[in-house]
């Protein structure tokens, strides 16, 4: 089948849980319909690995890297002149991770209250993406599979419980993204389709151009 790019410029972003595929899924859009990709800053991220040997001490810092990556990612978005797809949104940091690290304790109130005034003050003037992708995947141990597969050292530690707490958060983000921020979403459950070959890859890209057009 012949997949149809969008006749105008689009901002695509794609959104979910560790290990869901969302890097996977962007490479395979980027290559199908020709958008520029724009990946998940992880591996050059400076405080990552520290951030796994020690949540409580890192997290603050690890969540303004990423705001202060993605939102780089905004502004040259916004000079790119063909469409452009981002490996991860700028909204789970804040109404995802950095909610969901203060309620395990890792931030205090004060740190979640000046990321969400720097994420407040950097988001006003930023060009929004149009659509999101949201992969869900309820079965956690598909999540722990993809992580293990992968072999990013420092994620060997990521546990069941930690993703399940996590996709408690995904299960109103669709929510938020539409009512809070405007943005159009696709939801997709990837927990039992693998979307890199046959009638998977067929299935997720059908229902991506249906989305993009």
């Amino acid at each position: 089948m012949a997949f149809i790019a969008p006749k105008r410029k689009l901002f695509l972003a794609m959104a979910g849980n560790i290990g869901s595929g969302k890097t996977t899924a962007a490479k395979m859009i980027s290559q199908t319909f020709g958008f520029e990709l724009f990946d998940e800053p992880v591996i050059d991220n400076r405080f990552l690995a520290d951030y796994y040997q020690n949540m409580k001490r890192w997290s603050f810092t690890l969540q303004l890297e990423f705001l202060i990556k993605r939102v780089q990612h905004h502004n040259l978005i916004s000079r790119v002149e063909k469409s452009c797809i981002q490996d991860r949104t700028l909204y789970e940091d804040p109404e995802i991770f950095a909610k969901y690290l203060h309620g395990l304790g890792y931030m205090d109130d004060r740190e979640l209250e000046l990321y969400f005034e720097y994420f407040d003050r950097l988001n006003r003037d930023l060009h929004r993406p149009e659509k999101v992708i949201l992969l869900s995947a309820s079965n956690v141990s598909a999540l722990q599979g993809r992580i293990q597969k992968r072999g990013r050292v420092e994620e060997s530690g990521i546990s069941a419980q930690f993703l399940e707490g996590l996709n408690a958060y995904y299960s109103v983000l669709p929510q938020i993204l539409e009512k809070k921020y405007g943005v159009d979403i696709l939801n997709i459950d990837v927990s039992h389709v693998d979307i890199r070959l046959g009638e998977g890859q067929e299935m997720f890209l059908d229902k991506v151009q249906s989305f993009l057009q």
